[in-house]
């Protein structure tokens, strides 16, 4: 069952908020405006298939529920890490470059 919150904003089955009708998380945009600053503008500019109204809905509903949309971006921070944690053999992007490089010039 999907709880329609207004005309922009849905929360699934379990209680995720997504834009309606856009396949894009609350989070997403939050996480936009969080690692880049980026205004409504700009997220508008580098995901025009969102409207600037569902942009500013999808802000607005962080807005009033800000403490639990920030407990599930440290929550799936902390997975993130645990899951990286658990790695036996995690690479750098300095070693996977290194064995790129070598695994195309064995190529040419």
């Amino acid at each position: 069952m999907v709880a329609v919150l207004n005309s922009l904003i849905e929360l699934d089955e379990h209680g995720v908020p997504w834009i309606t009708g856009a396949n894009t998380k609350v989070v997403e945009v939050v996480l936009d405006k969080m690692a880049y600053g980026w205004s409504p503008e700009e997220m508008h500019r580098e995901h025009p298939h969102l409207s600037m109204a569902q942009i500013h809905g999808a802000l607005a509903y962080y807005y009033e529920h800000q403490d639990e949309v920030d407990a599930d971006i440290e929550r799936r921070d902390r997975y993130v890490e645990e899951m990286r944690a658990q790695q036996k053999n995690p690479f750098t992007r300095e070693e996977l470059e290194k064995r790129r490089s070598l695994r195309e010039q064995r190529q040419s």
